[in-house]
């Protein structure tokens, strides 16, 4: 596993999922008591896209003489880089920023346009995947095929020399975006071990895990009784998510039983997010959609929890029982502890 880590915000997931589950936002902020954003965050990959561009393009004998090109561009107020995509696949690129930008049926009609300037462009299966796909069976293929395409259009060399961070390469992402739809799609067709295995090689290529794949990669390790490599994994990234404090919690009692450490582990989840216990113990329901953001300690972020994690409480005996024992004596401590 990568060494220690710093947490790294909650990826947002949009990917179609099984029916018993909420429903997943196509686009980032799309749950109906939120006003989508104006501008799908992948767009807003393009200035870098462009600057990556520009700077292939020419001809530099230094660092200094590149600095100091873009700086007499910044400072003539330049808007747009001044070139024009050299191959099919930056032009495909180009049709895709496009793409993220649009809004309905035009999404879809853009990517296909897209795929027939250049079928490597993995991002046009990805956001097909995302629009057009009816079932996770459906997604899947879809981004199977961007897979693919993003491995035809980097070629080994990436795989070999950048393995560590990929997410900091732009050219990496819309093959990184597909192996995470691909893996997502398998967890919801049951396909645990192959899901593992993808979310194992995402982090394996990009530790820093923005895209946040250790979430779903804890809980896949649970359910397969993995433990060993769940601790792993929580030791390599310091945070005080409700994930991780919550998983810390279930995977202590799964090793050591309702002692101490187990108790100790989830009175700090507690303290972390008091919406959870409301969701684990059915004293409220999940919304038909899943939020589009969420913060640290606050209900949506329970919300998210409880959709991707109450399995592993459920597969884990005695675990739910030992959790409302621990929250009541958590509750009647806090009432005892308030000035009458």
């Amino acid at each position: 596993m990568p060494g220690k880590k710093t947490g790294t915000p909650r990826k947002k997931r949009s990917r179609k999922t099984s029916s018993h589950k909420p429903r997943r936002n196509k686009r980032p902020g799309a749950d109906s008591a939120m006003p989508l954003p104006l501008r799908d965050r992948r767009a807003l990959e393009k200035t870098s896209f462009d600057l990556g561009r520009v700077l292939r393009q020419h001809e530099f004998g230094s660092i200094d003489e590149a600095n100091e090109f873009l700086q007499q561009f910044i400072g003539a107020g330049g808007g747009q880089f001044p070139t024009e995509p050299s191959t099919p696949l930056e032009q495909a690129q180009e049709k895709m920023y496009e793409a993220w930008d649009a809004a309905g049926r035009r999404r879809a009609k853009l990517a296909r346009e897209a795929l027939e300037i250049c079928p490597d462009c993995a991002d046009a299966y990805v956001l097909l995947a995302e629009e057009t796909a009816r079932t996770p069976e459906e997604a899947l293929k879809l981004y199977q095929e961007g897979v693919r395409a993003g491995e035809r259009a980097l070629g080994p060399k990436p795989f070999a020399d950048d393995v560590g961070h990929f997410w900091g390469i732009l050219d990496t992402r819309p093959y990184m975006r597909a192996l995470a739809g691909a893996a997502e799609c398998l967890v919801a067709i049951g396909e645990v071990a192959q899901a593992t295995t993808h979310y194992r090689e995402l982090l394996r290529l990009n530790p820093g895990d923005n895209q946040g794949n250790r979430y779903m990669l804890a809980q896949l390790l649970l359910k397969q009784e993995l433990d060993d490599e769940v601790e792993r994994l929580l030791n390599s990234y310091h945070e005080d998510s409700a994930a991780w404090l919550y998983t810390r919690a279930l995977l202590e009692y799964r090793r050591r039983g309702p002692g101490k450490v187990a108790t100790k582990a989830l009175i700090k989840a507690f303290d972390q997010n008091r919406f959870v216990p409301l969701y684990l113990t059915a004293m409220k329901k999940p919304p038909r959609q899943l939020p589009g953001f969420m913060g640290i300690g606050d209900e949506n972020e329970a919300i998210h929890y409880f959709v991707d994690s109450v399995e592993g409480w459920l597969d884990t005996p005695g675990a739910l029982p030992w959790f409302v024992s621990v929250l009541a004596d958590a509750v009647g401590e806090s009432a005892e502890s308030r000035p009458s």
